[in-house]
């Protein structure tokens, strides 16, 4: 089950010069959020958007995972990671198999998805605040997976961020 996290205030995206919601940001001939979704769409793994304006980033994993408590395990997906592509989807759902916390990484850099297997599922849903499931990833032994794909690193946060992400979207496109 991805969790794709949409309840984000984007307040450095704001301070940046943005208006409105990041999220709601054009990109190219979407949002960054439509982006996002059809990403996890096109990989065939189920979704779950949480919008509801949680405080932080641990209440919006954990009534995430409430919603889906029958889930066999978790890909907590931040909504701002709209290149993020289909296959580095799987290949984190894939790792569960052989680790309970699995961490993508781009040329060393960790990004998202980040992947909990089903016993997390207590853990995660007593999450609170702005520090998401860093706590459980502390304490974990998480499967270091090194993927071929900017797009899991390639987060909105402010608008220089968006024109980063529209040159990279230009490249794709042209390859």
């Amino acid at each position: 089950m991805v969790l794709v996290l949409a309840s984000g205030r984007g307040e450095r995206y704001a301070a940046s010069g943005g208006t409105g919601s990041k999220l709601q940001a054009r990109l190219g001939e979407f949002t960054v959020l439509e982006h996002t979704i059809a990403a996890v769409i096109a990989s065939g793994l189920r979704l779950h958007v949480e919008d509801a304006g949680h405080p932080g980033m641990g209440d919006s994993i954990a009534a995430s995972v409430r919603a889906t408590a029958g889930a066999d395990g978790w890909l907590v997906l931040p909504g701002d990671l709209p290149l993020v592509s289909p296959a580095s989807l799987h290949a984190v759902a894939e790792g569960l198999a052989r680790a309970s916390v699995v961490l993508p990484f781009y040329r060393g850099t960790r990004g998202h998805p980040v992947g909990f297997a089903r016993e997390l599922g207590p853990a995660l849903q007593a999450l609170t605040g702005a520090e998401g499931a860093a706590s459980i990833v502390r304490v974990a032994q998480p499967l270091k997976l090194e993927l071929d794909d900017e797009g899991i690193v390639t987060d909105i946060d402010t608008v220089d961020d968006l024109a980063r992400a529209e040159a990279l979207l230009r490249r794709r496109k042209g390859a």
